[in-house]
């Protein structure tokens, strides 16, 4: 059961994090605005935000295993949808599908995991299955570039798998190819959830999503929204800097992005992830909101670097920003759950409706972008990146995270 949590979230990831890569070649191949572009993303991270909730209550209601095929199903959908009929239109609606889907998922497999791999496991379990979820992110456009490069070149010793999708794919869409790919990952996790036998679960405090008066309760209290405006603004620095990447460095450096585009936006996640690992023992050492003011001053100079510096700097400055962004996210949830005194699942639920950031911003960027250059819709980003940097600032938790103290012992004659 581990391990099929584990599993989930490598097909999670391999999903959700695609759209950087593929952003210049949406845009070429169906000659859409940059705004139209961004739109993507809104479609995807606003059904992502809007289910957050809602997924709790479908979790406790049916379980997990009928939600968890459901949502697969949706993945399926989704996936298959654009495969089939590649068009602007009919990704906005795959992208939907799939963000829904996968919302339920994130709800439902973290309590999963707690139960299947025990409590007194689940730290380690769940730093084990972000890196998971990470390493899938480096992955996916990796699988994506392989994709492209194979199949716009044809070879008669080509793979079985590249004469399938060789057949399946328009010729002048090879990107599209990965959908396929998509497609048949989340249709293979219905059909393994479905021989599968589910532990019971009981939901924790932290875990349940709460009753309308517990939200009542805490959308009355300012710093809650503070909290959320800071998952807001960190999503959308995560997914407007990934979205855009690509774009960027083809646009202004002339880099290919079915290569060097590809492996930027697969550094960035996998930075992403090892930084989680770096961040670990920092906050073991350091205060967190000394570490979150550090990562995002480092944040923001790597992205200036990269919005202003020379192609070969630019091309190593934007991955760069993943490995300080990585500690963003788990110190401003902490911060926000160590500063409410009760209440905390309901609270996760609305910090969790905070990843619409990723819906919002890159379409900014792409609004901005239309009208005075990519280079300024990125710029957008210092705001972001700025209001996730002040929580270091204005941050008063009531509990501090545990940090180890070296002090010298006495000396004794």
């Amino acid at each position: 059961m581990v391990s099929l949590v584990f599993l989930t979230f490598f097909v999670i990831s391999l999903l959700t994090n695609i759209l950087g890569p593929i952003v210049p070649d949406i845009i070429n191949s169906f000659q859409v605005s940059l705004t139209a572009a961004g739109f993507l993303a809104f479609a995807f991270f606003i059904a992502y935000g809007v289910m957050s909730i809602p997924a709790g209550f479908l979790v406790e209601r049916f379980t997990e295993k009928p939600v968890m095929v459901l949502a697969f199903l949706a993945g399926t959908m989704g996936s298959l949808s654009f495969a089939l009929f590649p068009g602007y239109r009919v990704a906005i609606i795959s992208y939907f599908t799939i963000g829904a889907g996968m919302a339920v998922l994130q709800v439902a497999i973290n309590p999963l995991l707690r139960v299947a791999g025990g409590e007194e496991h689940y730290a380690f379990n769940s730093t084990l299955a972000q890196l998971i979820f990470g390493s899938a992110s480096f992955v996916s456009p990796r699988i994506y570039s392989y994709l492209v490069l194979n199949l716009k070149d044809f070879s008669h010793d080509q793979n079985f798998v590249l004469r399938i999708m060789r057949r399946l794919t328009p010729a002048e869409l090879p990107w599209a190819s990965i959908y396929w790919i998509f497609a048949v990952s989340a249709l293979g996790m219905v059909f393994v959830l479905l021989i599968t036998k589910f532990p019971k679960v009981h939901y924790t405090t932290e875990e349940r999503v709460g009753s309308l008066d517990m939200y009542q309760t805490l959308a009355r209290q300012r710093v809650v929204w503070l909290y959320f405006a800071a998952m807001f603004a960190y999503v959308g620095c995560e997914q407007g800097t990934a979205d855009w990447m690509s774009s960027f460095l083809n646009e202004y450096h002339g880099f290919d992005p079915h290569t060097t585009g590809a492996a930027a936006v697969s550094w960035f996640w996998g930075l992403l992830t090892a930084g989680c690992l770096v961040g670990m023992v920092l906050l073991k050492i350091f205060d967190s909101r000394k570490v979150l003011i550090g990562a995002g001053i480092g944040a923001l100079f790597c992205l200036t670097s990269a919005l202003f510096g020379p192609a070969k700097l630019s091309v190593v400055a934007f991955p760069a920003i993943g490995l300080f962004a990585s500690v963003m996210w788990p110190i401003v949830m902490s911060l926000a759950l160590n500063s409410v005194a009760e209440f905390h699942g309901s609270l996760s639920g609305i910090l969790g409706t905070g990843i619409i950031g990723g819906a919002v911003v890159p379409v900014i960027i792409g609004r901005i972008g239309d009208y005075a250059g990519l280079r300024s819709g990125m710029a957008f980003l210092y705001l972001t990146f700025g209001f996730v940097l002040s929580v270091g600032f204005w941050a008063r938790p009531i509990i501090n995270n545990a940090t180890i103290h070296l002090k010298k012992s006495p000396m004794t004659l």
